[in-house]
Protein backbone atom coordinates (compact mmCIF):
# COMPACT_ATOMS: atom_id res chain seq x y z
CA UNK A 1 0.00 0.00 0.00
CA UNK A 2 1.31 3.43 -0.94
CA UNK A 3 1.50 5.81 2.01
CA UNK A 4 2.31 9.49 1.55
CA UNK A 5 4.78 10.53 4.22
CA UNK A 6 4.92 14.10 5.51
CA UNK A 7 8.19 15.65 4.38
CA UNK A 8 8.53 13.48 1.29
CA UNK A 9 8.08 16.44 -1.04
CA UNK A 10 9.66 19.87 -1.33
CA UNK A 11 7.14 22.31 -2.73
CA UNK A 12 8.08 25.30 -4.82
CA UNK A 13 6.68 27.68 -7.40
CA UNK A 14 8.02 29.02 -10.68
CA UNK A 15 6.82 32.40 -11.96
CA UNK A 16 7.39 33.08 -15.64
CA UNK A 17 7.50 36.87 -15.79
CA UNK A 18 7.47 36.72 -19.59
CA UNK A 19 3.94 35.28 -19.49
CA UNK A 20 2.47 37.61 -16.85
CA UNK A 21 0.11 40.26 -18.22
CA UNK A 22 -0.75 41.85 -14.89
CA UNK A 23 -4.41 40.83 -15.07
CA UNK A 24 -4.68 40.30 -11.27
CA UNK A 25 -6.60 37.02 -11.65
CA UNK A 26 -4.16 35.37 -9.23
CA UNK A 27 -4.81 38.06 -6.63
CA UNK A 28 -8.57 37.58 -6.75
CA UNK A 29 -8.31 33.77 -6.73
CA UNK A 30 -6.05 33.85 -3.69
CA UNK A 31 -8.41 36.20 -1.86
CA UNK A 32 -11.40 33.92 -2.44
CA UNK A 33 -9.60 30.64 -1.77
CA UNK A 34 -7.94 31.73 1.48
CA UNK A 35 -10.64 33.95 2.98
CA UNK A 36 -8.47 37.05 2.73
CA UNK A 37 -10.34 40.08 4.15
CA UNK A 38 -11.80 42.57 1.68
CA UNK A 39 -9.89 45.80 1.15
CA UNK A 40 -11.56 49.19 1.09
CA UNK A 41 -10.34 52.51 -0.23
CA UNK A 42 -9.82 53.71 3.34
CA UNK A 43 -7.51 50.79 4.12
CA UNK A 44 -5.42 51.42 1.03
CA UNK A 45 -5.20 55.11 1.81
CA UNK A 46 -3.87 54.20 5.25
CA UNK A 47 -1.39 51.72 3.70
CA UNK A 48 -3.09 48.81 5.41
CA UNK A 49 -4.45 46.88 2.46
CA UNK A 50 -3.94 43.12 2.55
CA UNK A 51 -3.20 40.68 -0.26
CA UNK A 52 -1.29 37.40 0.02
CA UNK A 53 -0.10 37.84 -3.56
CA UNK A 54 0.27 41.09 -5.45
CA UNK A 55 1.24 42.03 -9.00
CA UNK A 56 3.75 44.84 -9.04
CA UNK A 57 4.15 47.08 -12.06
CA UNK A 58 7.41 48.74 -12.94
CA UNK A 59 8.77 50.61 -15.91
CA UNK A 60 11.79 49.74 -18.00
CA UNK A 61 13.62 51.82 -20.58
CA UNK A 62 13.97 55.50 -21.32
CA UNK A 63 11.27 57.78 -22.69
CA UNK A 64 9.79 57.37 -25.22
CA UNK A 65 10.81 53.70 -25.39
CA UNK A 66 9.29 52.79 -22.04
CA UNK A 67 7.68 49.42 -21.39
CA UNK A 68 5.45 48.32 -18.54
CA UNK A 69 6.53 45.15 -16.76
CA UNK A 70 4.56 43.02 -14.31
CA UNK A 71 5.82 40.65 -11.63
CA UNK A 72 3.72 38.66 -9.12
CA UNK A 73 5.11 38.82 -5.57
CA UNK A 74 4.14 36.34 -2.85
CA UNK A 75 5.78 34.75 0.19
CA UNK A 76 9.07 33.34 -1.07
CA UNK A 77 9.04 30.43 1.42
CA UNK A 78 12.73 30.94 2.07
CA UNK A 79 14.96 28.13 3.27
CA UNK A 80 16.88 30.73 5.27
CA UNK A 81 13.90 32.88 6.19
CA UNK A 82 14.67 36.08 8.13
CA UNK A 83 11.13 36.09 9.54
CA UNK A 84 11.56 32.87 11.50
CA UNK A 85 14.29 33.56 14.10
CA UNK A 86 12.73 36.85 15.23
CA UNK A 87 9.34 35.39 16.23
CA UNK A 88 9.21 35.19 20.04
CA UNK A 89 6.46 32.52 20.09
CA UNK A 90 7.64 30.35 17.15
CA UNK A 91 4.48 31.13 15.20
CA UNK A 92 6.40 30.91 11.94
CA UNK A 93 8.78 28.12 11.04
CA UNK A 94 10.10 26.16 8.06
CA UNK A 95 8.55 22.73 7.66
CA UNK A 96 10.17 19.66 6.02
CA UNK A 97 8.29 20.31 2.77
CA UNK A 98 9.98 23.58 1.89
CA UNK A 99 7.23 25.89 3.13
CA UNK A 100 7.34 28.75 5.58
CA UNK A 101 4.37 28.00 7.83
CA UNK A 102 2.34 30.52 9.81
CA UNK A 103 0.49 29.21 12.91
CA UNK A 104 -2.32 31.69 13.33
CA UNK A 105 -3.53 30.66 16.79
CA UNK A 106 0.01 30.98 18.14
CA UNK A 107 0.74 34.43 16.69
CA UNK A 108 0.59 37.32 19.17
CA UNK A 109 0.98 40.07 16.57
CA UNK A 110 4.41 41.45 17.43
CA UNK A 111 5.02 42.07 13.69
CA UNK A 112 8.71 41.27 14.11
CA UNK A 113 8.44 38.88 11.17
CA UNK A 114 7.05 41.60 8.90
CA UNK A 115 9.91 43.88 9.86
CA UNK A 116 12.41 41.14 9.04
CA UNK A 117 10.88 40.19 5.67
CA UNK A 118 12.69 41.96 2.80
CA UNK A 119 9.96 41.03 0.30
CA UNK A 120 7.12 42.77 2.20
CA UNK A 121 4.75 39.81 1.88
CA UNK A 122 3.54 39.55 5.47
CA UNK A 123 0.50 41.53 6.54
CA UNK A 124 -0.90 42.41 9.93
CA UNK A 125 -4.66 41.98 10.31
CA UNK A 126 -5.66 45.33 11.81
CA UNK A 127 -9.42 44.72 11.67
CA UNK A 128 -11.82 41.91 12.39
CA UNK A 129 -12.75 40.58 8.93
CA UNK A 130 -16.28 41.43 7.83
CA UNK A 131 -17.96 40.36 4.60
CA UNK A 132 -21.29 41.51 3.16
CA UNK A 133 -24.12 39.08 3.81
CA UNK A 134 -24.26 38.21 0.12
CA UNK A 135 -20.62 37.08 0.33
CA UNK A 136 -20.95 34.79 3.33
CA UNK A 137 -21.45 31.67 1.26
CA UNK A 138 -18.26 32.20 -0.70
CA UNK A 139 -15.99 31.61 2.32
CA UNK A 140 -13.82 28.50 2.00
CA UNK A 141 -14.67 26.03 4.80
CA UNK A 142 -11.20 24.45 4.48
CA UNK A 143 -9.48 27.65 5.57
CA UNK A 144 -9.87 29.26 8.96
CA UNK A 145 -11.12 32.84 9.17
CA UNK A 146 -8.40 34.72 11.00
CA UNK A 147 -9.39 37.23 13.68
CA UNK A 148 -7.69 40.59 14.05
CA UNK A 149 -4.28 41.02 15.58
CA UNK A 150 -2.22 38.39 13.74
CA UNK A 151 0.13 38.12 10.79
CA UNK A 152 -1.11 36.61 7.52
CA UNK A 153 0.68 35.47 4.38
CA UNK A 154 0.72 33.01 1.47
CA UNK A 155 0.56 29.35 2.50
CA UNK A 156 0.97 27.75 -0.96
CA UNK A 157 -2.70 26.75 -0.47
CA UNK A 158 -1.80 24.21 2.20
CA UNK A 159 -5.36 22.88 2.21
CA UNK A 160 -5.06 21.87 -1.44
CA UNK A 161 -1.72 20.19 -0.85
CA UNK A 162 -3.06 18.12 2.03
CA UNK A 163 -6.16 17.15 0.06
CA UNK A 164 -4.10 16.03 -2.91
CA UNK A 165 -1.71 13.99 -0.77
CA UNK A 166 -4.58 12.32 1.09
CA UNK A 167 -6.41 11.46 -2.12
CA UNK A 168 -3.29 9.87 -3.62
CA UNK A 169 -2.71 7.80 -0.49
CA UNK A 170 -6.36 6.77 -0.39
CA UNK A 171 -6.16 5.57 -3.99
CA UNK A 172 -2.90 3.72 -3.25
CA UNK A 173 -0.82 5.59 -5.84
CA UNK A 174 1.98 8.12 -6.12
CA UNK A 175 1.17 11.79 -6.37
CA UNK A 176 1.31 12.89 -10.01
CA UNK A 177 3.20 15.95 -11.19
CA UNK A 178 0.85 18.90 -11.62
CA UNK A 179 -1.96 17.18 -9.72
CA UNK A 180 -1.90 19.84 -7.01
CA UNK A 181 -2.53 23.39 -8.16
CA UNK A 182 -2.60 26.49 -6.02
CA UNK A 183 -5.52 28.88 -6.46
CA UNK A 184 -3.34 31.51 -8.14
CA UNK A 185 -1.93 28.96 -10.57
CA UNK A 186 -5.35 27.59 -11.45
CA UNK A 187 -6.72 31.06 -12.18
CA UNK A 188 -3.79 32.35 -14.25
CA UNK A 189 -4.97 32.63 -17.88
CA UNK A 190 -1.42 32.68 -19.30
CA UNK A 191 0.01 29.79 -17.28
CA UNK A 192 2.62 32.09 -15.73
CA UNK A 193 2.57 30.25 -12.38
CA UNK A 194 3.70 26.65 -12.00
CA UNK A 195 3.58 24.84 -8.65
CA UNK A 196 5.14 21.48 -7.94
CA UNK A 197 7.69 19.27 -6.22
CA UNK A 198 11.23 20.64 -6.69
CA UNK A 199 13.05 18.06 -4.58
CA UNK A 200 15.98 16.75 -6.70
CA UNK A 201 15.58 13.23 -5.30
CA UNK A 202 11.97 13.07 -6.51
CA UNK A 203 12.86 14.32 -9.99
CA UNK A 204 15.82 12.16 -10.95
CA UNK A 205 14.03 9.64 -13.19
CA UNK A 206 11.04 11.70 -14.29
CA UNK A 207 11.60 15.45 -13.80
CA UNK A 208 8.42 17.40 -13.10
CA UNK A 209 7.51 20.61 -14.87
CA UNK A 210 8.39 22.93 -11.99
CA UNK A 211 11.73 21.23 -11.40
CA UNK A 212 12.63 21.48 -15.08
CA UNK A 213 11.79 25.19 -15.11
CA UNK A 214 14.00 26.10 -12.15
CA UNK A 215 16.96 24.86 -14.17
CA UNK A 216 16.13 27.16 -17.08
CA UNK A 217 18.74 29.70 -18.16
CA UNK A 218 16.26 32.47 -17.35
CA UNK A 219 15.82 31.37 -13.71
CA UNK A 220 16.61 33.82 -10.92
CA UNK A 221 15.49 34.63 -7.38
CA UNK A 222 14.55 37.93 -5.80
CA UNK A 223 17.25 39.73 -3.80
CA UNK A 224 19.80 36.90 -4.06
CA UNK A 225 22.42 38.92 -2.18
CA UNK A 226 20.42 38.40 1.01
CA UNK A 227 21.01 34.62 0.83
CA UNK A 228 17.44 33.74 1.85
CA UNK A 229 17.35 30.79 -0.59
CA UNK A 230 13.69 31.15 -1.72
CA UNK A 231 11.52 28.31 -3.00
CA UNK A 232 9.85 30.72 -5.45
CA UNK A 233 11.87 30.94 -8.65
CA UNK A 234 11.33 33.54 -11.37
CA UNK A 235 12.00 33.27 -15.10
CA UNK A 236 13.25 36.52 -16.61
CA UNK A 237 11.35 38.56 -19.15
CA UNK A 238 12.30 37.78 -22.74
CA UNK A 239 12.85 40.99 -24.67
CA UNK A 240 14.08 40.57 -28.27
CA UNK A 241 14.78 44.30 -28.45
CA UNK A 242 17.58 43.98 -25.90
CA UNK A 243 20.98 42.48 -26.46
CA UNK A 244 20.98 38.79 -25.58
CA UNK A 245 17.21 38.44 -25.92
CA UNK A 246 16.32 38.68 -22.19
CA UNK A 247 15.76 41.93 -20.44
CA UNK A 248 14.51 43.47 -17.24
CA UNK A 249 16.59 41.35 -14.85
Amino acid sequence: MTTEVFGKHKWGMVVDVDRCTGCQACVLACQVENNVPLNTQERYERARGMAWIRVERYWEGEFPDVKARFIPILCQHCENAPCEPVCPVFATYHNPEGMNVQIYNRCVGTRYCANGCPYIVRFFNYWEPVWPESFRNHLNPDVTVRSRGIMEKCSFCMQRIRRGVRNAAKENRELEDGEIQTACQQACPTDALVFGDIDPDNNRTNPGRAYSMINDDRAYTLLPRLNTDPNVIYLAKVDPDREGGAGGH
